[in-house]
């Protein structure tokens, strides 16, 4: 299904991947897995076809078959004829175009009966009933069941959708479109756990081939058979799943760090006993010639051990002080349209509260960030901030980032005054040297996340709202976040779907929505956390 030859993958002077090889075959499940930054995505573009143009890449790769794609990043306005959830989901099939284009014969073999017209208008009709055309609404309301999607959003402006709707519509499409081959990044960000339970089901049933980025390990754990793994530009191929993948993968590089240190050590006592026979001799000298020969044997052939990947930890400076009350909200309501989202949001934070707001994708959550981020004009409502308040802002889709600016010049000079000290931040955050150059839009879904979470670490703020701050991060950065929150003295506003982040964050209230609740937090709430 996927044959790749000799890949390399290139941005700027950053080498992501050296001369892969690798075969995805019929029927099989793999997952692609590595830290953030690493290329994951970067090697999906180019498998697909559609790399940025900063990309460079040589060798080849075939893709036999039909294949279906799932971006991380959803593609404004869609991909059908109409700016539809509905429209979007049937170009998967091109059913959009042949639902028009069947309409235009209908009209011109009623308005001319000629043999001609009723024949393009028949051939037109099998052809749409033969792509499954009229069994396409029941199969989108399965679809749409399973994923926890009101099936009336689909007829909604596709832009209008939330960032989780809006993931639900394109996993649709991929699903409906029942490729040879399924291409999905991050196929769960977004979902609650019954449409993950679905998701892992409908991926467990699905006859072809499924190649996936993702770091949810329940997903790597169940639904692949084979892992990818790229780490120090290469990539290796090993058999299982991801549990099994980590032991193997772990075992493997001990044997090779035990391995290396044998010849390391064989290598010194060589050489040492080599060097004391020289300058004696003929025959010293020659022996000592002999040494020197097993020596260059075994550094051409010297084991190769890869650096091992730390454990990521982030920090954030001591914020200077607020107000005793930073914020304090009064009958706040965001409507769009006839929807109204937020009717009557009431509530206040005190120095140093975690909060966290709860609530099914659709519900205002995103909304209410922005609101309070000065994003957004409320429809109606006071929000006040305290005295001394310095506010940072994490938005989902990191629109905080400008993509006109290098990354490193995303990152204010107020208080890190040199340039060292701002690659420093960076580097801190998991961003190499090299990527501190790059434009932001050739990041990496992770490597943008840590790239706003730097922003806010680079200034000097006290209140910090976070829209979903570990989307697309890897377990190990997951957790780093949270415990550097956690422990945050500031006043935080978080909104997330990650039980682990949250629980880390130690929250003191929630916020839940759309019953439009503020309670004291309560550790029960962990189980409404992962609702979307």
């Amino acid at each position: 299904m996927i044959v790749g030859s000799s890949l390399t993958i290139e941005i700027g002077d950053r080498t992501l991947v050296s001369d892969a090889s690798f075969v995805v075959g019929a029927g099989e499940k793999v997952g692609l897995v590595g830290r953030n930054g690493t290329g994951k995505s970067s090697f999906i573009s180019v498998v697909v076809g559609e790399p940025t143009p900063q990309l460079r890449h040589r060798g080849n790769v075939r893709l036999l078959g039909s294949f279906g794609f799932l971006p991380q990043a959803p593609v404004a306005g869609g991909l059908g004829l109409e700016p539809t959830g509905f429209s979007h989901i049937l170009s998967a099939r091109g059913l959009d175009v042949l639902d028009e284009a069947v309409g235009v014969a209908r009209k011109a073999m009623a308005d001319d009966p000629s043999a001609e017209n009723i024949e393009l208008f028949t051939d037109l009709q099998e052809k749409f009933q033969s792509n499954g055309g009229y069994e396409a609404e029941s199969v989108m309301a399965r679809l749409a069941d399973g994923l926890g999607l009101r099936q009336e959003l689909l007829l909604e402006d596709i832009d209008s959708l939330s960032g989780g709707q809006r993931r639900r519509v394109d996993l649709m499409r991929v699903l409906f479109q029942e490729p040879e081959l399924m291409i999905l990044d991050e196929p769960t960000n977004h979902l609650d756990r019954a449409a993950k339970r679905w998701l892992l089901d409908e991926l467990e049933r699905f006859g072809g081939a499924i190649l996936v980025v993702s770091h949810d390990l329940k997903l790597l754990d169940r639904s692949i058979s084979k892992v990818l793994h790229i780490s120090n530009q290469r990539l290796t191929e090993w058999k299982g799943n991801y549990s099994k993948f980590e032991a193997q993968h772990e075992a493997d590089q001990s044997q090779r760090e035990r391995a290396a240190a044998l010849e390391k050590r064989e290598i010194t006592r060589l050489s040492t006993l080599a060097d004391s026979m020289r300058g004696q001799t003929a025959k010293r000298a020659k022996v000592a010639k002999s040494l020197d020969k097993r020596v260059e044997r075994i550094e051409g052939q010297r084991t190769q051990v890869d650096k091992r990947e730390k454990a990521s930890k982030f920090r954030l400076p001591t914020p200077p002080r607020s107000g005793v009350i930073p914020l304090e909200v009064s009958k706040l309501a965001v409507v769009y349209g006839r929807n109204e989202v937020i009717a009557d949001v009431n509530f206040h934070v005190s120095r140093g509260d975690h909060v966290v707001i709860i609530g099914r994708n659709g519900s205002g959550k995103s909304s209410l960030l922005r609101c309070l981020a000065g994003v957004q004009e409320p429809t109606n409502g006071v929000i006040d901030f305290g005295a001394n308040v310095a506010l940072g802002y994490f938005a989902q889709e990191h629109e905080q980032i400008d993509l006109s600016q290098t990354t490193l010049d995303n990152v204010s000079d107020t208080v890190l005054a040199t340039e060292r000290e701002r690659r420093a931040l960076l580097g801190s955050f998991g961003l190499p040297s090299k990527a501190a150059d790059q434009m932001p839009d050739t990041l990496s879904g992770g490597e943008r996340a840590k790239l706003g979470l730097a922003m806010l670490s680079a200034g000097e703020t006290n209140l910090l709202l976070l829209d979903e701050p570990t989307n697309n991060l890897d377990p190990s950065s997951i957790t780093a976040v949270g415990t550097m929150l956690g422990m945050w003295p500031g006043t935080i506003i978080a909104v997330s779907h990650e039980r682990g982040f949250v629980e880390a964050l130690k929250p003191t209230y929630c916020l839940r929505l759309p019953e439009e609740q503020f309670t004291h937090w309560r550790d029960e709430y962990l189980d409404d956390v992962e609702m979307r």
